[in-house]
């Protein structure tokens, strides 16, 4: 946790502490051309999208986003590749996206395919200080091309890197100033080792409590994590895909 405590200053235009006053303002001095960024969610379930949008409204591009999936088209992480500006996705799913799809299939967008486990350990090693780790997931397979593999008490294991980013953009239910985080039960997926691995890390959150406020024990991720907070009370939190039986 020691390679974050050094970015604990007080950032200039913070409104109280740790909090900005939108999505914008917290982006405003912090995203530029080719950073690498990771971002929370699983569908379209806990994702930071105020600040998706404040990302897309920044005009950077050359952006490395690391995320399970790129939202859907029009909303989430869409938004950024209906921009233009992400150039290259590490990601475990993206089959709910058809611009994703255009673009990798014509060659415009680059594409490192993640198995889900190894991308939560490559951003929670990333987060740790873990330079590499060894795993089974993906040998004999496309994945494992180009990586390192050993053998192990008889099994073979890919050597996976792990993954620190320049920043990463969570979502959370609740926050107290000192960004202490409470995720919302399964809107927690990967938000938490997202904001491990980010250099920077800014949570948007739907409720600002005082510091102390949470108990330590409902503390999901400490707040030396979080540099920045964004309140977001009335997130949209679209569904990804409506299933109804007939006849409702």
């Amino acid at each position: 946790m020691t390679q974050h405590a050094s970015t604990q200053t007080r950032p200039a235009g913070t409104r109280d502490g740790k909090c900005y006053e939108s999505a914008q303002a917290a982006l405003d001095d912090l995203i530029e051309d080719g950073m690498t960024l990771a971002v929370g969610g699983f569908g379209l379930c806990g994702i930071p999208e105020s600040l998706i949008a404040a990302l897309r409204d920044t005009g950077k591009k050359n952006l490395t986003v690391a995320s399970n999936n790129a939202g859907v088209d029009g909303f989430g992480l869409g938004l950024l590749l209906e921009s233009r500006q992400i150039r290259k996705m590490l990601s475990s799913y993206v089959g709910e996206n058809k611009e994703f799809e255009r673009q990798y299939l014509s060659g415009e967008l680059e594409l490192e395919f993640c198995p889900q486990g190894t991308l939560a350990e490559r951003l929670r090693a990333g987060g740790a200080g873990i330079a590499a780790f060894f795993t089974k997931t993906g040998y004999g397979t496309k994945i494992a091309e180009g990586k390192e593999v050993r053998e192990f008490d008889g099994e073979h294991y890919v050597m996976e890197r792990g993954l620190p980013v320049d920043v990463a953009l969570v979502k959370a239910q609740v926050a107290d100033k000192a960004g202490n985080l409470r995720f919302n039960k399964t809107a927690r997926n990967f938000n938490p080792l997202a904001a491990m691995a980010g250099r920077i890390c800014v949570a948007e959150v739907e409720e600002i409590v005082e510091t102390g406020a949470i108990d330590p024990d409902d503390i999901h991720l400490p707040g030396i994590f979080v540099h920045r907070i964004v309140h977001n009370p009335t997130p949209e939190k679209r569904i990804e895909k409506r299933t109804l039986r007939e006849g409702n």
